[in-house]
């Protein structure tokens, strides 16, 4: 979650900010208005946020004391590596609360994911104890079977959308296209791109493999689940260093590591007089012999209640999910309710066959069909624009904008409205947006007087080709405007 709110605090005022592109207080006024304006349970549950509490005057205050907290929480119990039940509810609440007024740069797989992973990982916990080795809090299998359930869902999910979404991941071709057109390639991904057609037929089979079949290892015994985790975990070390995928590859790892137990995970901690290792088999020794002592049975009583609703409240919220995996017309990455508990996934369902990106430009002349205007290219943190630039390697780091650029690419800017806000903010170098950017052409300058979109077909340079030896990691043509006029003015 480190890496989640680390985002947020960058990012969010220049996305959902009081100046942002889509600013969240509009957004939340909207739903006071279809609600009659109030802001009673019906919009609570609409849109679940503690913003609702705040005072929306100083939104970009209120984005980063969310955004903080979080990182501090979530810090503290990485660095100690203690946590119960009250942090772990704390971070799970202030990260839905961003997620559900982060409108379209929130819309993605790993949001609803992680709050999902947090909600399990609440009843991991102690209620009260900070502690490394918390005593008298067993794990639950219902909460280990809650991660693997998880972990199912959605490597099925993705297996299944692919076979239905896309033919070409039936006819094994889909590898030939994905290292070049996926959102954010990385380095890896340029020299995976020219792999020879049979590897790419191989990673394709590996991928059916991976996500259809090995999720029912899960039912198979102890070995097999086990085979199952590492299995996955492998598969996500993988991804993880072919692109750029935010965190999800990171995250999904986590539910992975619900296939092993003690005995499987022992050899990673050290097995010294003071070690680890030791102290858990002396807790566990003292489980075993000692006899329940009255004052805790209540308290046992308790926790297993708890236990055993969120086992039923994970089957009652799966019923939809189910019915959409079994289902010929299945959807990805959506929420059956606005707590995302329970969600459904998937990745790929279909593979773009080339590779269109928005190339913004600024020129200060005063006339921009002028033939002797001379336009300048903005560059963005990580998406691709100067052919000269090598690819970015940032994972599990996240750059919001810079992956939608890559829908509006492929799509139409009726579509992607943020994107003629951006514009404006680019004509009046507002400094919040320019933040989103690598490269401002006029800093230090007056801001430009027209500002294009221009749309271009990107494709990898050869390895050792023509162009690579010029230096190029990428080669571009232009198609034609983005933006129906050729220029915008302020």
């Amino acid at each position: 979650m480190i890496v989640a709110f680390l985002v947020a605090f960058n990012q969010n005022k220049a996305l959902i900010g009081d100046r942002g592109l889509l600013p969240c207080r509009l957004y939340l006024k909207n739903v006071q208005q279809y609600f009659q304006g109030s802001t009673g349970w019906a919009a609570w549950t609409y849109s679940p946020t503690v913003l609702w509490l705040l005072d929306w005057s100083d939104m970009n205050f209120n984005l980063d004391l969310l955004a903080l907290l979080g990182l501090g929480l979530s810090s503290f119990v990485l660095v100690t590596g203690c946590a119960n039940m009250i942090l772990m509810a704390a971070l799970w609440a202030l990260y839905m609360s961003l997620v559900n007024v982060g409108q379209i740069w929130y819309s993605f797989g790993w949001e609803s994911q992680l709050l999902e992973t947090g909600f399990l990982g609440i009843f991991l916990c102690p209620l009260w104890t900070l502690s490394r080795l918390p005593k008298h809090t067993p794990t639950s299998r219902i909460v280990l079977w809650g991660f693997r359930w998880l972990i199912f869902r959605i490597m099925l999910g993705a297996g299944l959308i692919k076979v239905r979404g896309d033919k070409c991941w039936l006819d094994l071709t889909c590898m030939d296209f994905h290292y070049e057109t996926q959102p954010v390639p990385n380095p890896m991904a340029y020299y995976l791109h020219r792999s020879p057609w049979w590897f790419h037929c191989f990673e394709t089979l590996s991928n059916h493999f991976l996500e259809l079949l090995v999720p029912f290892f899960l039912f198979l015994g102890r070995r097999m689940c086990i085979l199952h985790g590492v299995l996955q975990i492998l598969f996500q070390v993988i991804l993880v260093i072919s692109g750029n995928l935010s965190f999800l590859n990171w995250l999904t790892i986590v539910p992975s590591l619900a296939c092993f137990d003690d005995a499987a995970l022992g050899f990673l901690f050290p097995s010294g007089p003071r070690g680890l290792k030791k102290q858990v088999l002396d807790m566990q020794r003292e489980e075993i012999q000692r006899v329940q002592p009255k004052p805790r049975y209540i308290g046992c009583m308790v926790r297993q209640a708890v236990n055993i609703s969120l086992g039923i409240l994970v089957a009652w919220l799966s019923v939809p999910v189910v019915i959409n995996l079994l289902s010929s017309r299945q959807v990805m990455n959506t929420s059956f309710n606005p707590l995302r508990i329970v969600n459904t996934y998937g990745a790929f369902g279909s593979i773009t066959k080339e590779r269109t990106e928005v190339i913004l430009q600024g020129t200060a002349s005063p006339n921009a069909s002028a033939p002797d205007a001379v336009w300048e290219d903005y560059e963005f943190k990580c998406k691709p624009g100067d052919p000269w630039r090598r690819p970015c390697l940032i994972s599990p780091y996240h750059y919001r904008l810079d992956w939608l650029m890559w829908f509006a690419a492929f799509q139409t800017y009726e579509q992607n409205e943020w994107i003629i806000h951006l514009a404006g903010k680019l004509l009046a170098s507002d400094a919040e947006a320019l933040s989103l950017l690598a490269l401002n052409p006029f800093e230090g300058r007056a801001p430009p007087r027209w500002i294009r979109g221009e749309h271009y077909r990107y494709k990898f340079s050869l390895p050792g080709g023509q162009h690579a030896a010029q230096g190029k990691w990428w080669m571009r043509k232009r198609i034609g405007p983005y933006f129906p006029h050729s220029a915008w003015r302020i």
